[in-house]
């Protein structure tokens, strides 16, 4: 296995010396370690470039996560693309269970991540329009480079959430997804506290676009994203009764996911006739080549 581990950073260069330490023990030399970063303004790219385990150190312009997957993904050389997230460190088994995974003819493995502003530790599946999609965490997940190739890499439209989008392309090919609980990765460096606010807006106008973009304006997609929207409206309820949410906020909340919903619906299904290929990735790698402002190559 030629394996090449895309890093994506922005402003987090203490995590991101904890991530590139723990990918320096605990993974062979032969690894090709791509770190992409921005528009980071904390001294990563100084950091990073003093570094002599770092193959590729790819400079971007643009605060979106698949444009930094996709940015590492085009310099990657490996038949193996992982992607992390710099925040993270992986454990000690990672690299053996990407490996494990990938000899058994398996396209795609992932696995728990603890401790950062986000995590899971669990495998999460659902049955949309009569398939079954296996949701994976885009901060700990690995691809054979066929599989990515055939989906075009990752839809820029959405600057979150771009690995659900992910899921649902790969399930359309049958591809499989297996869960390690081996190639874990855990954040080991403390933050600064506290969690931001959901941008609910930001949420459902993924979550309706890329709904609509892979089934198309379906009574069950529109059921789905109402359903969910009905129920983090109710969440809000109990937030205003306890006193942790004012009635300013949860209408603003819900103006946001109102209007959100109905310009992902028509960007989604805009998205969905644009390219009929069973990629539906019309924002995808292929779509251009001005990601990086600047590629610092050791290889």
């Amino acid at each position: 296995m030629e394996l090449s581990v895309v890093v994506s950073t922005l402003n987090d260069r203490e995590q991101l010396l904890s991530c590139l330490d723990a990918l320096a023990d605990r993974t062979p030399s032969s690894t090709e370690i791509i770190v992409v970063n921005g528009p980071s303004s904390d001294g990563t790219t100084g950091t990073v470039r003093e570094r002599d385990d770092v193959d590729v150190l790819v400079e971007i312009s643009e605060r979106n996560r698949s444009v930094s997957r996709n940015a590492g993904l085009e310099v990657a050389t490996g038949d193996v693309i992982a992607f992390l997230d710099g925040e993270y460190a992986i454990d000690t088994d990672w690299y053996s269970a990407i490996d494990d995974a990938i000899t058994t003819e398996t396209a795609i493995v992932t696995g728990p991540v603890t401790g950062g502003p986000v995590g899971t530790a669990d495998q999460s599946s659902q049955r949309i329009a009569g398939r079954t999609v296996t949701l994976f965490h885009g901060e700990n997940v690995a691809f054979e480079r066929s599989v990515l190739e055939a989906i075009d890499g990752f839809d820029e439209y959405l600057a979150e959430e771009s690995e659900r989008d992910c899921a649902h392309r790969v399930a359309t090919m049958g591809c499989e997804v297996t869960w390690s609980e081996s190639m874990a990765a855990r954040c080991e460096v403390g933050t600064d506290g506290g969690r931001a606010d959901p941008d609910w807006g930001a949420t459902y106008r993924s979550l309706s676009y890329r709904l609509a973009k892979n089934y198309g304006p379906r009574p069950s997609v529109l059921a789905r994203t109402a359903g969910s929207a009905l129920r983090d409206g109710l969440s809000g309820v109990y937030r205003l009764a306890s006193g942790d949410a004012t009635p300013t906020g949860w209408v603003s909340d819900g103006t946001d996911v109102v209007t959100n919903i109905a310009r992902g619906l028509w960007d989604g299904v805009r998205a969905r006739y644009a390219d009929r290929s069973t990629q539906r990735n019309p924002n995808g790698i292929s779509e251009r080549h001005d990601r990086a402002v600047q590629i610092y190559d050791r290889r």
